[in-house]
């Protein structure tokens, strides 16, 4: 499946790949690998209202600024909220990323195996095999409760409607 024209970069149309997710929806399970080449999935989240950061690559600016901002508010959140971010970076420039940058809080995790997370929640770039800059919001009986997808790649994600949105979620 294909959607032309939801997000750009810099103007340009860009087309996501994969299944389209709505609010609603039961969130599909992936696999992608964490800084140790350990398959995780959803599933490894069981029970937990789960954040999951989608940053196109941690070497630019505002995906930086995006992984920086949420893992200073998970420091906030309860413990039944965990953060994740996806991205197509590789594991060990995810690693060495948040050693460099401090996070700590947010668990990082490489897509670029296999786009299993990319084309189950349907953000993934056709033209630059890379994820669209996103947030999806699952809740602990793993149903997406909130998505958002920032219609130009290098813009950053309204981070008020997103927290506002989760605290509604946390109750």
């Amino acid at each position: 499946m294909e959607r032309k024209g939801v997000v750009t970069i810099k103007g340009s149309p860009l087309t996501l790949t994969g299944s389209e997710r709505k609010e609603g929806d039961k969130a599909p399970d992936f696999t992608v690998l964490d800084k140790d080449l350990k398959e995780t999935g959803l599933k490894d989240f069981a029970g937990k209202i789960k954040v999951i950061s989608v940053t196109p690559s941690l070497d630019t600016p505002v995906c930086d600024i995006q992984a920086r901002r949420f893992n200073a508010e998970a420091t906030q959140l309860p413990a039944e909220v965990v953060v994740l971010n996806i991205s197509m970076d590789l594991p060990f420039a995810i690693s060495r990323f948040c050693t460099s940058a401090g996070i700590d809080k947010v668990k990082a995790f490489s897509d670029h195996r296999d786009a299993s997370f990319g084309n189950a929640y349907g953000v993934l770039i056709r033209e630059l095999r890379l994820l669209a800059r996103s947030i999806f919001i699952v809740d602990a009986d793993d149903v997406i409760r909130h998505i958002q997808i920032v219609p130009e790649v290098t813009n950053e994600l309204d981070y008020e409607k997103v927290l506002g949105e989760l605290k509604t979620i946390i109750g």
